[in-house]
């Protein structure tokens, strides 16, 4: 039956049949279409997990149903979404962006971190800490309009090549996380990207990769302001910090810019610890998860030592906690979908 003669049958049918027939499509079970919408996943515990709360959530005869509206979602971006290793994605444009403003800058051939960056010792860059990062952010995203900003990232990310795959940053994203955000809106959830990233470095991808809109992204960001430049008003990029949004911050920006409290959180690393802890504690239906990285073949393998995407509190702790611990090794069937042609 196509869609005009769906739509013919129930208005010949009563009022109160045309409702009932629209509220048993309702309460069909999540599974069915799990599995349509999520084929990279393997079946096992965990998959059925997700889709057991899928359609507990779902199912108006569930006595822990949960209306449209509060059915929020939120995911990490680092590693839980994309690839974050060797480095985060977004400090290979910044590293990419202070070489290309270097000969803008003779002083930063003695100055650190930028010395660093342009002899490319990783070492040097990672010593500067958080003051040398923030100093970066500082020279290579403000003294812009955000327009320019974003097409900036745009360039980048057409271009740059990852180190180890040689494919763009953008098609290093997790299929199975793909699949799942499209089932959980299939479901009626609304998805929201939390990130300890940039938001607005974030915002110029996020809804062509992820389906995931502009205005649902929450990430760091830098202060702005309004002005007019040649007669257009824009949105100037200034060299301080606003907001970061990562651990402790993540709770903050999701009370901030979302304004309700999710039901289903999913990160990577124990930066995302505050944001699952927060999600998980409320009453009522919840579910926390976790990507392990833990096959070497396909991706990465790391965890607790490692100084990008560290997890050790939270594989501790997730047992305890009632989150569900994702193996890309063994719950996902395909890491990355095929290069693009």
């Amino acid at each position: 039956m196509d869609r005009l003669q769906f739509q013919s049958a129930v208005m010949r049918m009563g009022r109160a049949a045309a409702v009932g027939l629209v509220l048993a499509i309702a309460a069909l079970p999540a599974t069915v279409r799990a599995g349509e919408l999520l084929p990279s996943w393997n079946d096992g515990a965990n998959k059925a997990r997700i889709v057991s709360f899928v359609q507990t959530v779902t199912d108006p005869t569930s006595r822990s149903f949960v209306p449209p509206a509060e059915r929020i979602a939120v995911f990490d971006n680092d590693g839980t979404l994309w690839t974050e290793q060797p480095v985060y994605f977004q400090l290979a444009f910044i590293l990419d962006r202070v070489k290309a403003l270097a000969p803008q800058h003779p002083e930063w051939r003695t100055q650190e971190p930028f010395k660093s960056v342009l002899v490319g010792d990783l070492a040097g860059v990672a010593a500067s800490g958080e003051h040398g990062l923030l100093e970066m952010m500082a020279a290579t995203h403000a003294g812009m309009t955000t327009d320019e900003f974003r097409t900036i990232v745009s360039d980048w990310l057409a271009t740059a090549r990852h180190p180890r795959f040689n494919r763009p940053y953008t098609e290093l994203t997790y299929a199975p996380m793909k699949e799942l955000l499209a089932y959980l809106r299939a479901n009626g959830f609304k998805t929201f990207i939390v990130s300890g990233g940039g938001v607005e470095f974030v915002r110029v991808f996020s809804e062509r990769v992820y389906g995931v809109p502009p205005e649902q992204v929450v990430g760091s960001s830098i202060r702005t302001k309004y002005e007019v430049r040649g007669g257009k008003p824009v949105i100037a990029r200034l060299p301080e910090m606003e907001f970061i949004d990562d651990k402790a911050g993540k709770p903050v920006g999701i009370n901030r810019y979302i304004g309700r409290l999710p039901i289903l959180a999913f990160g990577n690393s124990d930066g995302d610890f505050e944001m699952l802890e927060y999600t998980s504690s409320a009453p009522g239906p919840r579910l926390g998860l976790i990507v392990h990285h833990d096959d070497g073949e396909r991706e990465y393998a790391y965890d607790r030592k490692s100084s990008v995407g560290r997890l050790e509190r939270g594989l501790d702790e997730a047992a305890q906690r009632g989150w569900v611990v994702v193996s890309m090794k063994s719950d996902w069937r395909t890491v990355y979908s095929p290069p693009a042609q």
